[in-house]
Formats: structure tokens, C-alpha cells, sequence
């Protein structure tokens, strides 16, 4: 009985231990959450402005004529983004992005994140330090190699933030589009100087880099609410399998002392 007593307060001290890991862990995520969702809304803020601007653009005949506007021969390969998280512990954040991409096939991967990179190879490794101009070097890459014809298809891997309790991995195509599939794309009065085509084939590098940043900072976003959310569950966990061993001490410790003033009792009636 001893040794169960001695057990059972090793498996309280390690899990408290463990207590105390989830609740430092999620107070990091939590002072995260706000500034990673503010970085995330004005990203999308940019993108969405920019995507306007696109639309607007392509809205005049002359834009079809634009060499990031071609028609795919199927002779290019595809390659796609993959935006996974820098550290674990954050529930099925990583774990989904990974079961994702398990449906791809015939892709060449560009992996950003610690995570993702670990997997997949070299890459941008820090998702949460992944700045604009990392994302405008990757763009031009991109555009130039579309515009060749080296790849028919660029796509980008990510997590959809939907709340905090609620992270989505989605697959977005950045290339192909085209002014023909463009339903958005409305007639301006505006005049465009020098052009029309020269703006939008000098604009679409910054707009494609502004949807990469906008998408690493909504998946890092992501990955803290979840973080956190994961924490907090592993704390209540916690919580209770501590309860749980602290009753089941005391009723061990209990039966001790019981039995030890039974031998008592029963040797002073000797």
C-alpha cells in the first residue's frame, strides 16, 4: 500500500508539472492572439483592396493580351505553398494541413513554416516571421515562372481562420486566372496611365504577394487560437486527473491509517 501511496504522488507531481507547461503555453498563446489577429485583418485588409484593384483592371479587353493571363498548355508542372506552423502543441493545427496535402499529388512543394519545412525539406522556416518582403521575393519567382510557362498551376496551402474555436486548411489558386472567368470585374471611368496592361502586368506581382502574406498571417493567426484553445483543454484535463489521483491518495491514505489503528486496537486487547 505504501508503494501505491508513493506511486500515485509521483503521477501528481508530474502532471502538475505538466499543469503548469499547458497554462504557460496558453498565457504565451493568448498575449499572441491579438497582435497575430490584427497583422491577419490588415493583411486581408491589403489583399481585398488589391484584389478590387485587379478586377477593375482586367474589366478592359486590352488586359487578355497579359502574359500572367495565358491559357495553361498542360506542358508546365504545378507547385503549391505549403504554410504549416513553427512549433506543435496546437491541437490539429498542423496535423490537418498534412492530412491536406496528403490528396496532392505531382506538386512541387514551397514550405513555410518550421513544421511544414521539417517535412518537406527547405523553405521559409518561420511562419510568424514570414515578412512582406520574403512574400514579394516568392511572388516575382512565381510570376516569372507562370509567365514562362514552367508551371500551369500555383496554389496556396493554408488555414482558413473561421474562429477561435474553429480553423479550416483550404487549398487557394493563385494561378491560373483570367479576365474571362473574372465575374467581378466592373467598368471604371477612370483613365490609366500608362495603360491598362502595363499596370496590371506590373500590379499582379504585388497583389499575388499580398495574398501569400495575407495567408501566412491568417494561418499564424490560426495557429495561435488553436495553440490556445489546446491548452486550455489540456489544463482542464489536467485538472481533473489531478482530482481524480488526489481522491484516490486520499482514500489509499485513509485505509492506511485505518488498518494501522486497527493493529493498534487489536494489540493493546492482547
Amino acid at each position: 500500500m505504501g508503494a501505491d501511496i508513493k506511486s500515485l504522488k509521483t503521477r501528481i507531481r508530474s502532471i502538475d508539472s505538466t499543469l503548469h507547461l499547458t497554462k504557460a503555453m496558453g498565457l504565451v498563446a493568448s498575449s499572441k492572439i491579438r497582435k497575430a489577429t490584427e497583422a491577419m485583418l490588415k493583411s486581408k485588409e491589403y489583399s481585398d483592396t488589391a484584389e478590387k484593384m485587379i478586377n477593375t483592371l482586367m474589366a478592359d479587353s486590352s488586359c487578355k493580351r497579359s502574359k500572367y493571363l495565358r491559357t495553361p498548355d498542360g506542358k508546365g508542372k504545378k507547385k503549391l505553398i505549403v504554410v504549416a506552423g513553427d512549433r506543435g502543441l496546437a491541437g490539429g493545427y498542423n496535423a490537418n494541413i498534412f492530412r491536406t496535402l496528403r490528396s496532392v499529388s505531382d506538386t512541387e512543394l514551397v514550405p513555410i513554416g518550421k513544421k511544414a519545412c521539417d517535412r518537406l525539406g527547405n523553405g521559409y522556416i518561420s511562419a510568424e516571421e514570414f515578412s512582406y518582403e520574403q512574400a514579394k521575393e516568392l511572388a516575382d519567382k512565381l510570376c516569372s515562372e507562370y509567365a514562362s510557362g514552367e508551371y500551369d498551376e500555383i496554389s496556396i496551402l493554408c488555414t482558413k481562420y473561421v474562429s477561435i474555436m474553429t480553423q479550416e486548411p483550404q487549398i487557394l489558386k493563385l494561378f491560373p486566372f483570367s479576365a474571362d472567368e473574372n465575374s467581378n470585374a466592373v467598368k471604371t471611368s477612370m483613365v490609366f496611365e500608362p495603360g491598362e496592361l502595363e499596370i496590371l502586368n506590373t500590379f499582379i506581382p504585388e497583389y499575388i504577394a499580398g495574398k501569400i502574406i495575407a495567408c501566412v498571417r491568417e494561418s499564424f493567426a490560426s495557429e495561435v487560437a488553436a495553440r490556445r484553445v489546446a491548452m486550455d483543454n489540456a489544463g482542464k484535463n489536467a485538472n481533473q486527473m489531478i482530482s481524480d489521483l488526489q481522491l484516490e491518495y486520499n482514500r489509499a491514505r485513509q485505509s492506511i491509517i485505518t488498518q494501522e489503528i486497527t493493529e493498534i486496537v487489536a494489540g493493546s486487547g492482547r
